[in-house]
């Protein structure tokens, strides 16, 4: 049960083709022990009332640990594919939005991006104090219309779909390595080492 005004749903992104992590499922790459998709999860679960992986390929390892939802459009078009995935499957009103390779995400995330939140936004995203943090949003589910839209019409980029919208951001500068992606095998040493 989520600790937020009201539920949440929250999806987990791990539909990409990981190039950069020579093509292998980020998932399951390993860190101390345990898949990237399990850190992220027991980060995530009890924050949130509802949660679903986005997931292209391992799709029954991944539906072990919670429902799965694939993207509809062909070829791996990126996070943005994954977001409509999420948004069209979701129950609830506002739905949370993570990669899977970001283990080390804040136990008060989600409540931290609902107290962003003002008045008629419909997405909330996540700024370390140096970057936003696009593929980290609490997104309003009555905007997948809208995002079917602008994927159907070529539309890659996630920060311009944003733009498109009320877009608030929520202040995580005390945390900023919260956000950091394993997304390389040289990162997952580095952290290994740590």
């Amino acid at each position: 049960m989520s600790n937020t005004p009201d539920p949440l749903s929250a999806v987990i992104l791990a539909g990409g083709r990981a190039t950069r992590m020579g093509g292998q499922d980020k998932g399951w790459v390993p860190l101390a022990g345990k898949p990237l998709i399990q850190h992220v999860l027991e980060r995530l679960a009890p924050q949130v009332d509802e949660l679903v992986i986005n997931a292209n390929r391992s799709l029954e390892q991944y539906s072990q640990l919670a429902p799965v939802v694939s993207d509809r459009l062909p070829d791996y078009p990126g996070p943005l594919a994954g977001m409509l995935a999420g948004l069209e499957r979701a129950h609830h009103d506002w739905v949370l939005f993570v990669p899977c390779d970001t283990p080390f995400l804040p136990t008060d995330l989600a409540a931290r991006l609902c107290q962003a939140r003002t008045p008629g936004c419909d997405v909330v995203v996540a700024h370390d104090g140096h970057w936003l943090q696009p593929v980290v949003a609490l997104v309003r589910r009555a905007l997948a219309p809208d995002l079917a839209l602008a994927l159907a019409e070529g539309e890659r980029k996630i920060d311009y779909w944003f733009a498109r919208h009320h877009m608030v951001q929520a202040d995580f500068s005390d945390c900023p390595h919260a956000f950091d992606n394993l997304n390389r095998p040289e990162d997952i040493a580095q952290h290994e080492a740590r």
